[in-house]
């Protein structure tokens, strides 16, 4: 456990660190926002970028923070009590009422569709005893994901704190981390959401604020934002074929348009490599495995342009072997797979070894058990 620990930190880091790598910026981004970032999921890669390392207000997207350390806390299923406090926080509301009882999982939907306020505060308190408690939850998860221009000081994104801000590449960072997780995917590209409402003799129905839904077709989920400091802000994901990306966009006058111009010219100009295919791979000779002992788990796949698909190039990074590797059938890491773009690290996976002579042992241990049973059978027959 221990390794796997170290392996998943590690992995962490390194893709911290290539997503970290300055990209050129493109001039040729004519887009209205303030910042703003293009991002391919996968990988992490930003292809299109504008001031998005710059700190700024981000009004109702930081509810993506807000949403996803609900889902992670498991409790989705549970009854939430409303409280006072809840109700009276200004701004968009999903008109909750104080004492009102209702499931954790609808408070997630009325945060992300309808951007509710009162559905923040709500879901803070509940998850981190109070707001202040929440707060420190978000700015632990920051840390964790790597955001290192982010600071939250509230679960909303309300401008009643000097101290709230983020970056477009820190909210991409986010929104990458974010839709790793299913439950989070769907509730981001839900349309419609009906939820009981205890309080009337009619249920919630909330539509998405996120136009891009039935504007444009390859739109898969996304949060809006606005307040009168930090303007129009927004965060959508959108896939076409096996390309997903992210796009962020802050302080944008006309940000429907910018998100759909930045994913046009990012599906235009960039495909899906895949360097690594998953399964055994051949490493020539070495002195200690042979080819059909090592193998990757995943592929690699990297967004690149058309005149980069010939600059990609892998080295595999071995480890010697443990002697009690060779005795047992058993799975270890023995080393990494490094992919470069045009002599630049951007992607690692790990390469694993499985001792393929005890496995044939193993195969005909099992083959002589089913024999002898055969015939123990045949005996008392």
């Amino acid at each position: 456990m221990k390794i796997i620990r170290r392996l998943m930190f590690l992995s962490l880091m390194f893709t911290i660190f290539i997503v970290n790598i300055p990209h050129k910026v493109d001039a040729s981004l004519g887009v209205s926002a303030a910042s703003a970032v293009l991002m391919e999921q996968k990988s992490g890669r930003i292809l299109l970028e504008k001031e998005a390392y710059t700190k700024r207000r981000i009004a109702s997207i930081t509810k993506i923070m807000t949403a996803i350390l609900a889902i992670e806390s498991g409790k989705l299923d549970k009854t939430v009590t409303v409280s006072e406090k809840a109700v009276r926080t200004e701004g968009s509301s999903v008109y909750l009422k104080p004492g009102q009882k209702i499931k954790l999982e609808d408070l997630v939907y009325g945060l992300i569709l309808r951007s509710g306020n009162d559905t923040a505060v709500a879901i803070a308190e509940y998850i981190g005893g109070s707001v202040d408690g929440f707060v420190y939850l978000m700015n632990q998860k920051a840390k964790e994901i790597g955001m290192v221009s982010t600071h939250f000081a509230n679960p909303h994104g309300l401008d009643d704190h000097e101290n709230h801000y983020s970056t477009a590449y820190d909210m991409a960072l986010l929104t990458r981390y974010a839709m790793q997780n299913k439950t989070f995917q769907k509730i981001f590209g839900t349309k419609v959401h009906r939820a009981p409402n205890p309080n009337e003799a009619w249920d919630y129905k909330w539509t998405n604020k996120n136009r891009l839904l039935t504007k444009y077709k390859y739109c898969t989920g996304g949060k809006t934002g606005f307040t009168k400091r930090a303007k129009r802000t927004l965060v959508t994901t959108a896939t076409k074929g096996d390309m997903d990306l992210i796009a962020v966009t802050l302080n944008a006058p006309d940000d429907w348009n910018d998100h759909i111009s930045m994913y046009e010219t990012g599906f235009i100009n960039y495909d899906m490599a895949e360097v690594i295919s998953k399964g055994k791979i051949a490493i020539g000779k070495n002195k200690y495995y042979k080819n059909d002992q090592l193998y990757i788990k995943k592929s690699i796949l990297y967004p690149a342009t058309k005149e980069e698909m010939g600059l990609f190039s892998v080295k595999y990074k071995l480890n010697k072997p443990e002697k009690k590797w060779l005795s047992k059938h058993q799975e270890h890491v023995a080393g990494k797979a490094v992919v470069y773009l045009d002599g630049r690290a951007v992607e690692e996976t790990p390469i694993f070894y499985q001792n393929e002579t005890a496995k044939k042992k193993g195969f005909f241990d099992f083959m002589k058990e089913i024999f002898l049973s055969i015939m123990g059978v045949k005996l008392h027959g």
